[in-house]
């Protein structure tokens, strides 16, 4: 019998309490469960409750238009007419699809969208998790592969060329989400704000009122949250994104199987990595949409080859756990991290 185990809490990052601001700060905070999660906001300045509503409402357009389990969403149409006919879809779908297909060829396919089917096979996360069979996981890997999307981009139109196929935007689509609200709350005049998707996808816009950087505490990745931090990262105007084995997993024999797969193999991504997060400069376009791709990159790759892809970029760098509970630091990591767990070893 497999035994269920979840990690407890929402998020994956922290957002550590802060002094309170000055009478002339306007501080509106608010939360919202969207995209399956529990979203929090948190800006300053006159016009910040309306930035939030704003901000709010465009996240359910683009949970309308990603969400595989809504019927009249772009990625539904998508996958209903694989094997048999172009869809045509919003252009912000267009460009998510473009830059998954674009990551996924840096990466080897290390990172691919088209991984839908195996997730859906081991479920995990859902009443119907389990260990698939050898032969089951070969079926569906016939089905993946990003080289199999094709993109009509005058028409704004995408096939996916395989019957079967299906099209999976859970690890692109809240850094995607994080943009749109920046661009929001750079509308109504927001200069210091704090974006959390769900905890995996973070952005924060300039600092704190009281001129201090933000504090984001990484989860330990074998505690429960708020029982314990990796350590405390301090940073302003910056995109983070974190990937880790303790969101969703079961275990069985002994083996944890988490739900971040490697497309290739079909099987959980094994290469010692349990915890990695991503920090972007936020001068970088799409950087919220990156970090959240590049996290899962780093996650299946491993630090080695993960990192090779990491310091080929601008503006980007990351660490990574591994089982041992050593973290490595990719060659241009200068975010300030503070208060380190005794249980961690930073790697020189």
């Amino acid at each position: 019998m497999i035994k269920k185990i979840f990690a407890m809490g929402m998020c994956m990052l922290l957002i550590i309490p802060t002094v309170s601001c000055s009478k002339t700060d306007q501080k509106i905070d608010k939360y919202a469960t969207k995209m399956d999660t529990i979203m929090h906001l948190t800006a300053y300045g006159s016009k910040a409750s309306e930035a939030i509503e704003a901000a709010f409402n465009r996240v359910d357009e683009i949970e309308q238009m990603a969400s595989p389990s809504i019927s009249t969403s772009d990625v539904n149409k998508i996958n209903e007419a694989a094997g048999k006919e172009y869809v045509k879809v919003h252009p912000e779908i267009i460009k998510i699809i473009k830059t998954s297909i674009e990551y996924s060829k840096i990466s080897n396919g290390a990172f691919d969208i088209t991984i839908s089917p195996l997730i859906k096979l081991w479920g995990i996360g859902t009443k119907d998790e389990r260990i698939p069979t050898d032969f089951e996981i070969k079926e569906k890997i016939a089905l993946v592969g990003y080289n199999n999307i094709n993109i009509d981009e005058k028409n704004n139109s995408v096939k996916l060329m395989k019957a079967g196929m299906s099209i999976d935007l859970g690890g692109v689509a809240k850094g995607f989400t994080a943009d749109e609200v920046v661009k929001i709350f750079k509308n109504y005049g927001v200069k210091s704000a704090i974006i959390n998707l769900g905890g995996s996808s973070i952005f924060t816009l300039g600092e704190k009122p009281d001129k201090t950087l933000w504090s984001i505490g990484i989860q330990h990745p074998r505690k429960d949250k708020n029982d314990g931090y990796i350590g405390i990262i301090k940073m302003s105007q910056n995109a983070l994104s974190t990937s880790g084995d303790y969101e969703r997993f079961f275990i069985k024999d002994g083996k944890r199987y988490h739900h971040i797969l490697n497309p290739t193999t079909g099987y959980p991504a094994d290469t010692e990595v349990i915890s990695d997060t991503i920090v972007i400069d936020s001068s970088i376009p799409d950087c919220g949409m990156l970090a959240d791709i590049l996290t899962k990159i780093t996650f299946v790759s491993g630090v080695e080859k993960g990192f090779k892809i990491i310091d080929s970029l601008t503006g980007v760098s990351c660490i990574a756990v591994t089982t041992d509970y050593k973290i490595y630091k990719s060659s241009k990591w200068n975010t300030q991290l503070d208060n380190l767990s005794c249980e961690f070893e930073i790697v020189k």
